[in-house]
């Protein structure tokens, strides 16, 4: 697997991703936010896209992510963010936020090194950190504040299944695991 930067917001990059195989494709195409990509061989199997915080300009956030349908599952998300994380820590940002808006997602933001930080935004979503502690009693607060809306089976099950749990382990990073500078390019292997 290559994960790739395509590009910081200044740069305007954009990306064309099939819709009917990636949710939020359309939110790629515009050319306001940076992104980043996982590719298998010549395919890209998930994208991110981010820009730095209205508010706070030490904090950059992930506004999408998405990985393609038949390869969901796989780690792939996880492992994508958390070369965003580790690029962001590059660049210079002292923190990484998202809001999340269902228990799948939550979960693979937490694999990246993100944590629920106790707040919401309007639009429904748990907002995670790279600042926030991942002790476990905060870890089930945002699955039970999942578990209050209307899910799925699918998301119903995934939440039965880490009643009482701890926040998963950190993904390695692959500006690591591929044992690339991770500061002399833009492209990086490692393994999901």
């Amino acid at each position: 697997m290559e994960y790739t930067l395509l590009g910081w917001p200044e740069d305007g990059p954009t990306l064309d991703l099939d819709h009917e195989r990636f949710a939020y494709a359309g939110k790629f195409v515009i050319s306001s936010t940076g992104k980043a990509v996982a590719r298998d061989g010549d395919e890209t199997v998930a994208a991110a896209a981010f820009d730095p915080d209205r508010t706070d300009g030490d904090c950059l956030r992930i506004r999408y992510v998405t990985v393609r349908l038949d390869r969901r599952g796989k780690g792939i998300g996880s492992s994508l963010l958390r070369f965003v994380v580790e690029r962001a820590r590059e660049r210079g940002y002292d923190e990484v936020k998202a809001g999340v808006n269902n228990p799948i997602a939550y979960e693979a933001f937490y694999r990246a090194g993100l944590a629920y930080t106790g707040e919401r935004t309007g639009l429904a979503e748990l907002v995670l950190s790279t600042a926030a502690d991942r002790d476990a009693e905060r870890y089930r607060a945002g699955l039970d504040v999942y578990g209050e809306r209307d899910l799925d089976k699918r998301e119903r099950a995934f939440l039965r299944a880490r009643t009482g749990g701890s926040p998963p382990a950190v993904v390695t990073s692959p500006l690591r695991e591929g044992g690339d500078d991770p500061v002399a390019g833009d492209s990086n292997r490692g393994g999901v």
